[in-house]
């Protein structure tokens, strides 16, 4: 990302006055790197992934239950995922989710990262 030196005064005006108070005839390049986020940050688990840590049927009915009672479903959705759940099985929502399932993920992905930038990008 390149920025002017009036784009970079007007976003940091005090890292500006810092850099440029001594010598206004410095010449400087700065280069940023892009952050690479996480890719949970900002996820929202959804009612599929409550049904999906429930542990028996009459648990993910319980989840349901509680979903359409404080509002986080509709009547409607409620009873799709209650017939679905009766007629198909609680693994027709996909496989279980464990304890720390989102922890073990990112984990999983940050070592990946950090595998591949350790090899130069080269995989």
């Amino acid at each position: 990302m390149k920025m002017s030196v009036d784009e970079f005064k007007k976003k940091y005006p005090a890292l500006y006055d810092e850099l440029f108070s001594r010598d206004k005839s410095m010449d400087l390049t700065l280069t940023f790197e892009k952050r690479i986020d996480d890719p949970w940050r900002g996820y929202v688990p959804g009612p599929i992934d409550y049904i999906r840590r429930a542990k028996s049927l009459e648990e993910a009915l319980q989840v349901i239950d509680y979903l359409e009672k404080h509002g986080e479903i509709t009547s409607d959705e409620a009873r799709m995922y209650r017939e679905k759940l009766l007629s198909e099985g609680i693994e027709a929502f996909g496989p279980r989710k464990e304890d720390n399932y989102y922890y073990k993920k990112a984990l999983e992905y940050w070592r990946k990262l950090n595998l591949l930038q350790s090899s130069g990008g080269q995989q």
